[in-house]
């Protein structure tokens, strides 16, 4: 893990629609002649005695091009690399790779999971739409929604053996990034091989899971290939991935009381202490996912690059039910309790991402980027039968929610001039998300083509157009400065929805933002660095937020129309020392929110599935300290330490729409999904070339998921606990062409909930062969 106060600071912010492609590209054709004309003058020009001190910048080694020097990014952020990746993480999918990054968290409940979404310092597992994730500037981020299902980043866009290196930009400091960089900007870079090269990856994992009366062991496995080069001007890349996975119940069937004339039933309660007796297990997932990524880059000349990229991906799934009761004679049943209809289903999915880029690279005067992405759901479908019959059986009627035809688009132009001490970079950018999300009834659950009336539809559109500004300026040889500003325009427009019958026409709304940005840092010495780093940052409600609606498997999704966007004020102060052996990082940071969107869950009379909704509060305040150590030969020759601490203060200060039950408050509680304390910790043993040893443990404390905090009940369906995991990896690197790894995830066998049971002990194994 390298940790570092100093980054990239070029634009990684898109979307727009299809038509404006022609526009992006000849945008940056235009700049072309400048650019070349910059470079000309730049290898023609006379050294100046007199030129103030260069800025200073990190290099960055990616996409096999010459190393790139960018000057700091305004704030801290730190990195994993491929090699570490390899020796320290037991990696099956690419998310996997930051688990042991400072102060974050990645929601994956198992392999195959859709729904892997990533917790930052200041926000938790509910903030989807609050973490910007690119992947060569390509956003793969669903800010289509900011909840733990439709808003999870993309993660199958990227192919685990391309990556280069991982970095995650904390807090939302740059201009060049929308207000949903609150939480922070995660870049996944990749490499783009410099010959012909064949990678092919076998991958496997076993779980041991046993809770109440579910138990039994849930393989997963996986098989990817790559191949990629160049030829001249041309190169390209092309990975395939197929994974085939069984997970732990990811819910449980609960209630108040067993179902008259059965018997087996477990005791229990729930989150809140009341009573809520297991009847069953559900959510057990069959998971087949095939991906396949491409990517074809051209030079047209060393400095001008045309890049096109694309993703395919399939997820044919479906989820199955265990049931506890017995009726009078001993059967099993489902004693007419709804909740085994809800979690049982079957999920088909298919997406295409497509990407264009453009850009010029001459370390001149003048630089130019356009990146153009599309995003579409072919097809997305979720099946599930109405309710349930006698015995152990479904009633053959059902739902279809559908979400085909839900896409967005992306466009950033970016510009970059280098007068003596400045950097002044600036930008435009577009985006537009389209939500249309229909359920209708079936007269045969698991046929799609029997679709009938229309049950529920949430559809709309929301698109937000932004300009910024930034400049990177050298004071001084020890004294360097950022300032930006970002202004925003937002539309939300065709949002309708039904229910029961009823149609909602929404009203069309506007909105608009300046987000002043600024950051200085001082460089007494070469190991010795302060920054402070103030910045607003203003999140627009997503098009699911304001319009959709859902009531199929165990899942129902309240809208509102008449969310305001939340507005954060961030500052943070870093003190960095770097030596030769090693880093050490202290932050102290606060943010202060207003209007913030947070998503509520409770239960509601006459509907069977618990109901989400969310609303604004008023105001509160993350406040915290993170600490970021990693020395390297710590005192033992090949041994590398890597550790964080991080503790945030999350309080609501004031959320006058909040009505609670049985008189309790919203004010001074914790926000929820945030762990008052988050740690991690991994050791590296290097003894020789072949082999590396690693431990590494990660600890998150006690979260609460309701505004007032009376969840205190621990390790039952819908809590969060508090956790401490252990894993270990083996790896052995056989030649320079074959390698094998073999580990364990929650050594310990840690029994812990968050919402969802999370996974026990599993054995994860890797063999990896590279021509």
């Amino acid at each position: 893990m390298v940790q570092r106060t100093c980054g990239r600071a070029r634009v990684r912010a898109g979307r727009a629609r299809p038509p404006l492609r022609t526009v992006a590209v000849a945008a940056l054709l235009a700049l072309a002649p400048a650019a070349r004309a910059s470079d000309d003058t730049r290898a023609d020009a006379a050294p100046d005695a007199t030129a103030t001190t260069p800025l200073p910048g990190v290099v960055v080694h990616a996409d096999g091009n010459d190393a790139i020097e960018s000057p700091a990014f305004p704030a801290s952020t730190a990195t994993v690399d491929a090699d570490e990746i390899d020796a320290t993480v037991n990696a099956i999918d690419v998310e996997d790779a930051i688990k042991y990054l400072p102060s974050l968290f990645v929601r994956k409940r198992n392999y195959g999971d859709t729904q892997p979404v990533l917790a930052t310092r200041t926000w938790g597992v509910g903030s989807s739409a609050r973490t910007l994730v690119y992947v060569d500037d390509v956003l793969i981020s669903a800010l289509v929604a900011n909840n733990n299902t439709l808003g999870a980043p993309r993660w199958g866009m990227a192919a685990p053996a391309e990556v280069d290196h991982m970095t995650m930009l904390y807090g939302p400091f740059s201009a060049a990034y929308a207000g949903n960089s609150i939480g922070g900007v995660l870049h996944i870079v990749t490499r783009t091989p410099e010959r012909t090269e064949f990678t092919f990856e076998q991958s496997g994992a076993l779980q041991s899971f046993d809770r109440y009366r579910t138990s039994g062991d849930h393989p997963t496995s996986q098989a990817s290939a790559t191949a990629g080069g160049r030829a001249g001007a041309a190169s390209w890349f092309v990975g395939a991935n197929v994974q085939d996975s069984f997970s732990q119940p990811l819910a449980f069937i609960t209630g108040a009381m067993p179902p008259p004339g059965t018997t087996g039933a477990i005791d229990a309660t729930n989150k809140l202490g009341q009573t809520a007796d297991v009847f069953g297990a559900g959510g057990l997932l069959h998971t087949r996912m095939h991906a396949l990524n491409g990517r074809v880059s051209w030079d047209f000349t060393p400095w001008l690059r045309a890049t096109w990229l694309a993703g395919w991906w399939n997820n044919d799934a479906d989820s199955r039910v265990e049931t506890y009761l017995r009726d009078a004679v001993g059967r099993a049943t489902f004693g007419h309790v709804a909740g085994f209809a809800n979690n049982h289903y079957t999920v088909d999915q298919a997406h295409l991402m497509q990407a264009l880029s453009l850009r010029t690279d001459t370390h001149g005067r003048w630089d130019g980027e356009a990146v153009i992405t599309h995003y579409d759901y072919l097809h997305d479908r979720q099946l599930s039968p109405a309710g349930v019959g006698d015995g152990t059986t479904f009633t053959p009627n059902g739902r279809r929610a559908d979400l085909g035809g839900t896409n967005w688009s992306t466009l950033d132009l970016q510009g970059t001039w280098r007068p003596a001490a400045h950097e002044v970079a600036f930008g435009a950018h577009v985006d537009e998300y389209t939500l249309d999300n229909a359920t209708r009834n079936t007269t045969a659950w698991r046929d799609a083509g029997s679709a009938t009336t229309l049950f529920t539809a949430g559809a709309g559109t929301t698109r937000t157009s932004a300009l910024w500004l930034q400049d990177a300026w050298s004071l001084a040889p020890a004294w360097f400065a950022t300032f930006g500003v970002r202004a925003e325009r937002w539309r939300a427009r065709d949002g309708f929805n039904v229910s029961g019958g009823t149609t909602i026409v929404q009203p069309n709304r506007s909105d608009s933002a300046w987000s002043p940005k600024a950051t200085l840092s001082w460089t007494p010495s070469a190991d010795w660095r302060v920054s402070g780093s103030l910045g607003r940052a203003v999140r627009f409600p997503t098009v699911s937020e304001l319009y959709q609606i859902v009531s199929t498997g165990s899942t129902f999704v309240s809208p509102n129309p008449d969310l305001r966007p939340e507005r954060a004020l961030s500052g943070e102060l870093a003190l960095e020392r770097t030596g030769e052996r090693g880093t050490l990082r202290i932050s102290v940071f606060e943010e202060a929110m207003r209007d913030a969107l947070i998503s509520q869950t409770s239960t509601i009379e006459g509907v069977a599935a618990p109901v989400s909704f969310v609303d604004n509060v008023g105001r509160l305040r993350n406040r915290g300290v993170e600490l970021v150590a990693q020395c390297k030969d710590a005192g033992l020759h090949g041994l590398d330490l890597a550790a964080s601490l991080t503790f945030v203060d999350s309080t609501i200060l004031e959320n006058d729409g909040f009505v609670g039950q049985g008189g309790s408050t919203s004010i001074g509680k914790h926000a929820p999904n945030v762990p008052r304390w988050r740690a991690s910790a991994v050791a590296t043993w290097h003894p020789g070339d072949a082999w590396t040893f690693t431990l590494a443990g990660r600890y998150s404390g006690k979260q609460y998921s309701t505004l007032d905090n009376t969840d205190t009940t621990p390790h039952v369906y819908g809590a969060f606990d508090r956790f401490v995991v252990f894993d270990a990896r083996v790896r052995w690197k056989a030649s320079e062409h074959v390698s094998a790894a073999l580990g364990v995830d929650n050594l310990a066998d840690r029994d812990y909930v968050l919402f969802h049971p999370f996974p026990r002990r599993t054995i994860v194994a890797s063999v990896d062969v590279r021509y």
